[in-house]
């Protein structure tokens, strides 16, 4: 169910929606340079929260988001299935912030992605 990966190498975050996601979601891959990501949280809440205008994007309340949606003048990338398990990535850039996703660990991705931020700032 993993659909992030994390390339230490060249510093990037990278997203790809897996399957029909890719379609549901209009959105192919999402890579973002560590240094734009400001840290990852899990938050079992956020699927229940009001996400916005979806734009384009597939909505099944209760079970499945994929896509954009827009809320107080940012855009948001969500996929989630589910809604438990939310990890909620804060980015800089102008495309999407922040990004939605879901895990069936969620506590090792967020560590994991926060843990390569720190080494990041560590190098500078």
């Amino acid at each position: 169910m993993n659909n992030v990966t994390i390339d230490r190498s060249r510093g990037m975050l990278v997203v790809e929606p897996r399957g029909l996601n890719k379609l549901w979601g209009f959105v192919r891959r999402i890579e973002v340079s560590l240094s734009q990501v400001r840290g990852a949280t899990h938050d079992p809440g956020a699927a229940q929260e009001y996400k916005g205008v979806r734009a384009p994007g597939l909505g099944l309340p209760g079970h499945k988001w994929v896509g954009t949606w827009r809320k107080d003048g940012e855009r948001h990338y969500w996929n989630v299935k589910g809604g438990r398990d939310v990890v909620v990535v804060e980015v800089s850039t102008p495309r999407f912030n922040p990004l939605y996703l879901s895990f069936e660990e969620p506590r090792k991705v967020v560590d994991a992605i926060n843990a390569a931020i720190a080494a990041i700032a560590d190098q500078n």
